[in-house]
């Protein structure tokens, strides 16, 4: 559904209807003179939207929405009083809705690709902090905002507030949504045009937007896909094609997306994100507009920018036409364009943090409104609650710390004409490695010195000699045969000759890990210094009899495994050549 679908409260606007109250901090409904607050909330949406447009009531055989709550059953739903907020409007045209029940959400059908060029961070923090303090009247209406499609096991089943967090933020090329049929191509399923990876640290104090080029080429894996009668098909994947097929391309959904990017980078994302050409609109318009800064005249007749050299507020149509253009900028390509992108989010983040924006009780509810409205999300964050609690998590970033780079990549050695690009062999994996070892990009002062030190002195001290180093090899989530793999290259290649294969481990591990005994530590130090493991891999503790009934350490080979001789540590900072920014900081396109 559109924004157009979506309805108003007759000429009241939402974000009018609430007031910060200085006393308590919170926000509190507006009513007028004449009409009394209740003390009782208003009655609750009745249903899901189906395929037709008509509601749909989701019960569960006692009669219980999914909550637990009794059910109004067939009460007939009464008029807002003036000054409250009133639940969605039912499209023109559409049959009226039952009576009242649990405002269900939409089905996962068939994801309404929605576009944006991006979302980050810090824009769904602030946009969230109004849900937080708001009535339930409130809440409710923005929860019938959301849409949500099924992210069919793709993810690590959503974020955990203890752990690192990687959103999947998709912008898409379908042209939904009033005037935006003007910019061509109007037939498009929707593309993955625009995508970001944003990796937070686990303890927030950082964070990296991994932009993925549209025109790389990967390998699309097969993709398990819900069907809008509640089957599942899978999709078959397909080798060597360019990234922004992985989503609408024969049916595919975001979840296809996510599976592709873990299969690029090796990460899993949490949960991902899906905004249309109107997200750029409404949220620039929203904040009264973004200061962007141009080193050149540019008038792209393809985006419809024509902007003098310069500082501008920029909002609306001129916003869009600024982050669709391609061909004023650089040389031309996507790569440019993703350049003037990541300017611009880094441009609406500043505007976001600002007080201007913060202390505006209503600008905070009309960013409220234009953001729920905006995205498609997936099941595990489709209620106002859980974006309200993973942007909170997000809004603990400080935008000096928020690094935005780019997939390093190189023109496709198989193409004549450069039109595509590919993964660069060398740094694309060392810049996938810091984002899975959760390695900042930048500087950060909040690192714990102590707790670092540590961890680099297991690597410091005497390396005993390989014939000296006693190990065990076991696979614990590394491809099938790496133990024996690993054994051969120590044994013949390395001269750990008294190693042995010690099978599977109990459980598949993320990492892979080298338990010792203290007595063992230079052993340890040398087996280390030959895998190429890091100092937060090495695990002080005690160690096993081998099969000779002699002390021995156990090499555990995690997921992280990618072949014997390949180096297991991540590079403790970007590699020479990967063009990075902070969203501090204001560049202009060139």
């Amino acid at each position: 559904m559109d924004a157009q679908g979506r309805g108003r409260a007759e000429n009241i606007d939402p974000a009018d209807q609430w007031v910060l109250n200085p006393n308590t901090g919170e926000y509190e409904l507006r009513l007028s003179p004449s009409a009394p607050q209740s003390t009782v909330p208003g009655p609750r949406r009745a249903g899901t939207r189906g395929s037709g447009g008509a509601p749909r009531a989701r019960t569960s055989p006692a009669g219980r929405d999914k909550t637990g709550r009794e059910q109004a059953g067939g009460e007939k739903q009464s008029a807002p009083e003036r000054g409250e907020v009133p639940g969605q409007r039912r499209r023109r045209g559409a049959p009226a809705e039952p009576a009242a029940g649990r405002r269900g959400r939409r089905p996962a059908k068939k994801p309404k690709a929605r576009k944006a060029v991006l979302w980050t961070g810090g824009v769904l923090a602030f946009l969230l902090v109004a849900g937080a303090g708001a009535g339930y009247l409130y809440i409710e209406h923005l929860n019938g905002n959301i849409t949500s499609v099924a992210d069919d096991g793709a993810s690590t089943g959503g974020f955990q507030k203890d752990k690192a967090i990687n959103i999947l933020l998709i912008g898409t090329d379908k042209r939904t949504g009033a005037g935006n049929e003007a910019y061509g191509d109007s037939g498009s399923p929707g593309h993955a045009d625009t995508t970001i990876l944003l990796h937070v640290s686990k303890d927030r104090s950082n964070a990296t937007a991994l932009s993925i080029p549209r025109d790389l080429i990967v390998d699309v894996p097969d993709c398990p896909t819900t069907q809008e009668d509640g089957t599942s098909e899978v999709i078959p994947g397909t080798p060597g094609v360019r990234f922004n097929t992985s989503l609408g391309q024969s049916g595919r959904t975001p979840s296809c997306t996510m599976r592709t990017v873990t299969e690029l980078t090796g990460i899993t994302p949490d949960n991902f994100m899906v905004a249309d050409f109107n997200a750029v609109k409404t949220l620039t318009t929203a904040v009264d507009g973004v200061e962007v800064c141009l080193a050149k005249d540019i008038n792209d007749t393809d985006s419809k920018l024509n902007l003098p050299k310069g500082t501008h507020t920029i909002q609306g149509e001129q916003a869009l036409a600024f982050v669709r253009t391609r061909y004023a900028v650089g040389n031309g390509g996507d790569l440019s364009r993703i350049g003037l992108q990541q300017q611009f989010l880094s441009a609406l983040m500043r505007k976001l943090k600002s007080n201007d924006t913060l202390t505006d009780p209503s600008k905070m509810l009309k960013l409220a409104e234009a953001g729920t409205k905006a995205l498609t999300v997936d099941s595990q964050l489709d209620s106002i609650g859980k974006l309200k609690d993973l942007g909170l998590e997000l809004g603990k970033l400080d935008t000096k710390n928020l690094t935005f780079t780019t997939v390093p990549v190189i023109d496709n050695p198989a193409e004549t004409v450069k039109a595509t690009v590919v993964p660069h062999p060398t740094t694309a994996p060392q810049v996938f490695q810091m984002i899975k070892e959760d390695v900042s990009f930048t500087e950060v002062k909040q690192q714990k010195a102590k707790e670092k030190a540590a961890v680099a002195a297991r690597l410091k001290g005497s390396k005993a000699d390989p014939a000296e180093v006693r190990v065990r090899v076991l696979n614990g989530g590394a491809p099938s045969g790496s133990a024996q793999e690993t054994l051969n290259w120590l044994q013949n290649d390395e001269g750990v000759t008294k190693s042995e294969n010690a099978g599977n481990a109990d459980s598949a591990l993320s990492r892979t890990t080298l338990e010792y005994a203290p007595d063992q530590a230079d052993q340890a130090r040398r087996l280390a210094a030959i895998m190429g493991l890091s100092g937060s891999a090495m695990k002080p503790g005690e160690s096993v009899d081998n099969s000779q009934g002699l002390p021995t350490m156990t090499l555990t080979l995690g997921k992280d495994f990618k072949g014997a001789g390949v180096s297991l540590t991540a590079p403790a900072k970007a590699p020479e050549g990967v063009e990075k920014s902070t969203a501090d900081k204001v560049v202009c396109a060139e």
